[in-house]
């Protein structure tokens, strides 16, 4: 069952690289978003899926975080991520 926060983060990711005959449903929260498995996104992907976090969410995403690449592994993990950030803001 997904959450609104899961279906709200997979649907940005889904419009943001413009991938076709995905839905949210289709993205497993805990499956790697980068790889050869889940949806096989490259850095490339990562660069635009954080830019639409900052606009979307109003974070920073410092780039020499060395934990920056774990935060990106999965919707749970971004999800967190942006939880975090959204928190340090306050």
């Amino acid at each position: 069952m997904t959450t609104p926060t899961e279906f709200e983060m997979k649907s940005a990711i889904i419009e943001v690289l413009n991938l076709e005959d995905i839905t949210p449903d289709d993205i497993g929260s805990d499956e790697d978003l980068f790889g050869n498995s889940g949806l096989a996104l490259d850095s490339i992907d990562a660069l635009e899926i954080g830019v639409a976090l900052q606009k979307k969410f109003d974070i920073k995403i410092d780039v020499d975080d060395k934990k920056l690449h774990s935060h990106f592994q999965t919707i749970n993990a971004l999800i967190a991520f942006v939880a975090q950030q959204k928190a340090l803001k306050q």
